[in-house]
This record gives C-alpha cells, sequence and structure tokens, in this order.
C-alpha cells in the first residue's frame, strides 16, 4: 500500500469508528459530535482520493481495514473506552503530520491542526459544561469499560508465557537433544511462571485497593469535616475545565450538598480515582493473569506430550512460532502497524531468544556429557 493509500486507509477507518462510537452513545449531543467527526474524517478521505486523482494515482476509497472492524468488536463487547484511546492515537499522528507538512511547505500553523486531539479530550474526560449531575453519570459510565486493559493483559500475558517457556524449554532440550526431562521442565516452568504472575497481580490489586480505601476513607472526613473548603477545591476543579466562576460555584453547591455524592465526585476528581474500578476481585485479576500466562507457556510444552526427539523440538519450534506471529499482529491493535511487520519482528525476537538458550543448554549438555 502506498502512502496516499495508507492515509486514505487512516481517515476511513476513523470514520468507521467515529459512526460506531456514536451508534453506541446514548447522549445525543455527544452521539452528534461523534457523527459530525464521522463526516469530518470521510471528507478528508474524499479529498485525498480526489488529490490522488490528479496526480494519476486512482483509486477508490477502501472499506474499513480488519483493524477497525476487530476495534469495533472489542468496542461491542468490553466497552468502547479502548476504541476512543485508539481514535486518540490516530488523531495525535494525524495532527503531527499536518504540522510537519505545513511546516515543510512553509505554510504557517493555525492551531486548528489539533482540533480533533481537543475534542477527543474533552469527550474523554467528559470536559462539559453540562450538569454536574449529567457530569458524573457520564463519566461513570465510561469509565466501567475494560477492553483496552483486558485486551493488553490478555497479550501481554499470552506472550510473557509463550516466550519465557519457549526459552526454558528449548534450553533444556538443548542439553538433552530433547530427550529426558523437557516435558518435565516445561510443565514446572508453565506452572512457575503462571503462578508468579498470578501472585504479583493479586498482590498489585490488592495493595492498590487498599491504597485507594484509604484515600477516599481521609477523603470523606474533609467532606464531614471541612465541606466549605471541599466545595472551594471542587469550583477550581470545573474553573479548570473552563467553566464558568458563577457555574461552577452553582455546580460545586449542588454537589457538596449531598454528601455521598460529592465523596463520589471528589475521589474522581481530586484523587482520579474510579470508585468501580475497586470493586474488581483481586482473585479473579489473578486468576486471569494465571490462565493468559498459562495458554502462552503450554504452546513450546505441548509436543512433548506425544514424543521427544529432535522432531519434536522442530514442531515446539514451529508451534511457537505460529503462537508468536499471532501475538505480534494482535499487538497491532495497539500500534495501527502492518501485521506481517509486526508478527514477523515478534517471530524473530522470540526465535532469538529461543536460540541464545538452545545453545547455551547445548555447550552445558556436551561440557556435562564431556
Amino acid at each position: 500500500m502506498n502512502k496516499a493509500a495508507a492515509s486514505v486507509q487512516t481517515e476511513i477507518d476513523a470514520a468507521y469508528l467515529y459512526s460506531q462510537l456514536a451508534a453506541a452513545e446514548d447522549n445525543e449531543t455527544i452521539a452528534s459530535i461523534y457523527q459530525q467527526m464521522a463526516a469530518i474524517e470521510r471528507s478528508h478521505a474524499d479529498g485525498m482520493v480526489a488529490k490522488a486523482k490528479e496526480k494519476g494515482e486512482a483509486f477508490e476509497l477502501p472499506s474499513p481495514s480488519w483493524r477497525a472492524k476487530t476495534l469495533n468488536r472489542i468496542g461491542k463487547l468490553f466497552g468502547y473506552e479502548y476504541v476512543l484511546d485508539s481514535l486518540m492515537q490516530t488523531e495525535k499522528v494525524l495532527a503531527f503530520k499536518q504540522s510537519s507538512d505545513k511546516v515543510q511547505q512553509n505554510i504557517p500553523l493555525s492551531g486548528a491542526e489539533n482540533n480533533h486531539v481537543k475534542i477527543l479530550k474533552n469527550l474523554i474526560g467528559a470536559d462539559s459544561k453540562i450538569s454536574s449531575e449529567k457530569l458524573t453519570s457520564l463519566e461513570g459510565r465510561r469509565h466501567k469499560s475494560v477492553g483496552g486493559n483486558a485486551l493488553r493483559a490478555a497479550v501481554l500475558g499470552a506472550n510473557d508465557g509463550l516466550v519465557s517457556n519457549m526459552s526454558l524449554v528449548m534450553g533444556v532440550a538443548g542439553a538433552t537433544n530433547g530427550e529426558t526431562g523437557v516435558l518435565l521442565a516445561g510443565l514446572a516452568g508453565l506452572l512457575a511462571g503462571a503462578l508468579s504472575m498470578a501472585l504479583g497481580e493479586w498482590i498489585s490489586v490488592k495493595s492498590s485497593q487498599e491504597l485507594y480505601e484509604r484515600q477516599m476513607a481521609l477523603e470523606m472526613e474533609e467532606i464531614e469535616n471541612n465541606p466549605e473548603t471541599e466545595m472551594k477545591e471542587l469550583q477550581l476543579i470545573y474553573m479548570a475545565k473552563g467553566i464558568p466562576a458563577e457555574q461552577a460555584e452553582q455546580m460545586a453547591k449542588e454537589v457538596i450538598s449531598n454528601p455521598s455524592h460529592a465523596h463520589e465526585v471528589l475521589i474522581k476528581e481530586e484523587l482520579g480515582i474510579n470508585a468501580e474500578e475497586l470493586r474488581g476481585s483481586a482473585w479473579t485479576a489473578a486468576i486471569a493473569s494465571f490462565v493468559l500466562f498459562a495458554i502462552g507457556a503450554v504452546i513450546p510444552v505441548a509436543p512433548f506430550f506425544f514424543g521427544t526427539g529432535f522432531t519434536f523440538i522442530i514442531w515446539s519450534i514451529g508451534l511457537s512460532a505460529v503462537g508468536l506471529f499471532l501475538i505480534g499482529a494482535a499487538i497491532t491493535l495497539f500500534t495501527g502497524k502492518s501485521i506481517w511487520s509486526s508478527g514477523f519482528r515478534q517471530v524473530l525476537f522470540g526465535l532469538a531468544a529461543a536460540a541464545i538458550t538452545f545453545g547455551i543448554g547445548k555447550l552445558i549438555g556436551v561440557n556435562i556429557a564431556g
């Protein structure tokens, strides 16, 4: 795909995702903003195609890419938070490219290059001049989505399991020529790594919850003991978002009149804590981490359930290479890069690590045998 076609594809994908966000959005005002942004992106694509045709590079508007469609499926399943994050990164890249092109052509920057980035920041942060009740409910609803974090955890967990256990298996296979002990070592590596990941995740989630719960308790004490100061802090927070002083003061008074509601708003606005996220189970996170690591770690071990020797080393390497390529392809959901380059890069790095441990194992095996 040439540069012009790639740029058009980016605009088409953005338009598609904005239209999907609009369809999923309950707030009519925000849905309308998404629809208008989709129309703008489509107009950008039309303009690029027309310009390309003038230069003799005729091509038609493409359909949304597999990446855009996959992101939409993730949004439908887990919530559209990750889709918004992905669009934010796309808009930053487009803004940077537009600014760079203007600088190269000695065209003055207008400041409008970053308009879409600013709009998305306001939408993601629910930066609005709507009422305090709408502001709070909108933020709560947005932060319930977990698609982006869940997807990252799945990919990284499986990658850790696959790379680490493949390196271990290849090290033992090199020392023993794929004979005795490879299966046992692989299963031990799977179990040890998965348990370590699960324990680390449990400690991380639990300690974060305990810290946030302590901060939330202190915030509640401040609301009960010094509501005037908390109201002033909330007013300043709203003013920092661009809300006029009088309206910000009125909104702060409305919020502080209800201590439980004020507590919910302040921990979000002042501490950056989303109470919904604290309800997640540390045990659920630990089990998920264990399973994800184990899924990756079992791949290089699987062939040795059926036999030993050089043939099964090759099978292990082959299956691991396929797994690495699929992980690399999944990473493109975050980066937007080519599936092939990302997939083969992952295969190259993973197999390089396996080759090093295989070589070390071979050296150790020869020395012991000698």
